[in-house]
């Protein structure tokens, strides 16, 4: 894929609470033949060892995935992941992107991503929640609970 042929476009929306980032990615679809996708990339400092992506097909449906935080920062940079999700350098020095590779029980996609807006706002999320603190912003104790209470029932 030749960067003249595609324009990659980004727009990052940054709160302190939780930071959007819309990307125009590709999707292979065969060795000849792409298609665009806009994909919303979220981090909530609540959840913080994962990013949200929706994949937005036109005129089709939604499909949102969880991607670990380091997975994919790491997958720009080197070969990350292993099974459903996978994602490492294009290595293409005419182009900074970086594919990313979904696979589940009933389809698999890769995507083309451009890295500088991603790099960028994966930053942001590494600014927000430094590598190392996650798990102490995690409530394990009432996610314990939770899980030993069981799921609540409705009275009538």
């Amino acid at each position: 894929m030749s960067s003249d042929r595609h324009d990659l476009r980004s727009q990052c929306t940054a709160s302190p609470s939780l930071p959007l980032l819309r990307l125009d990615i590709h999707r292979m679809l065969d060795m000849l033949e792409w298609q665009e996708i806009r994909a919303e990339f979220r981090y909530d400092p609540d959840s913080p060892l994962v990013v949200t992506v929706t994949f937005l097909v036109e005129d089709g449906p939604r499909a949102t995935w969880r991607i670990g935080r380091d997975l994919l920062h790491q997958g720009l940079h080197s070969m990350s992941g292993v099974g459903d999700i996978q994602v490492w350098p294009s290595h293409l020095e005419e182009r900074a992107t970086a594919w990313l590779q979904l696979v589940s029980k009933d389809v698999g996609a890769l995507f083309e991503l451009p890295v500088p807006p991603l790099a960028e706002w994966l930053d942001h999320t590494y600014e927000l929640v430094p590598a190392g603190t996650e798990t102490g912003r995690l409530d394990l104790d009432g996610f314990l609970a939770g899980l030993l209470d069981g799921p609540e029932v409705p009275s009538d």
